[in-house]
């Protein structure tokens, strides 16, 4: 069994309204609430990050299953978006929906679109943010599958 470990350093100087700041590996950026949530909207957020963990691991997973699978693209993006329900003061993450867009090469054949259709809904399950915050947070998947040029 491996395991890999992770770290994270946080500095918040102030308040609610303050801005802090964040390092884990690459990534360093300034932190504060969102403007939405009458916070100073400076840097990312915690909905911002869980967004773009679910996001970066979920396009990841798919493009090493094409890999996998000997499944070429031509290219694959993705838009995500993020629901956060406030009720009665309580702030709810409610939902994600991952919008991939694969198109595969001119040649691809049926065999190749259905296999791409069965990858983008596999790497939603096998994504381990996925599979961490299952249960808790709806997933919704939107998948647009095509071929170049048609």
């Amino acid at each position: 069994m491996a395991e890999h470990h992770f770290y994270l350093t946080a500095n918040w100087p102030g308040l609610r309204n303050d801005v802090g700041e964040i390092e884990a590996g690459n990534l360093r950026t300034k932190i504060s609430i969102p403007q939405e949530m009458d916070g100073p909207g400076i840097g990312t957020n915690p909905d911002e990050m869980l967004l773009g963990a679910a996001a970066t691991c979920y396009i990841i997973t798919l493009a090493a299953m094409m890999e996998r699978s000997r499944l070429t693209k031509r290219q694959l993006t993705m838009d995500s978006e993020g629901i956060v329900d406030v009720t009665n003061g309580v702030i709810t993450y409610k939902k994600i929906i991952h919008s991939p867009k694969i198109i595969l090469l001119p040649d691809a054949s049926e065999r190749d679109l259905s296999l791409a259709h069965r990858l983008a809904e596999k790497a939603e399950t096998s994504c381990m943010i996925s599979r961490a915050i299952k249960g808790n947070i709806e997933l919704e998947l939107k998948p647009e599958i095509t071929i170049a040029g048609q």
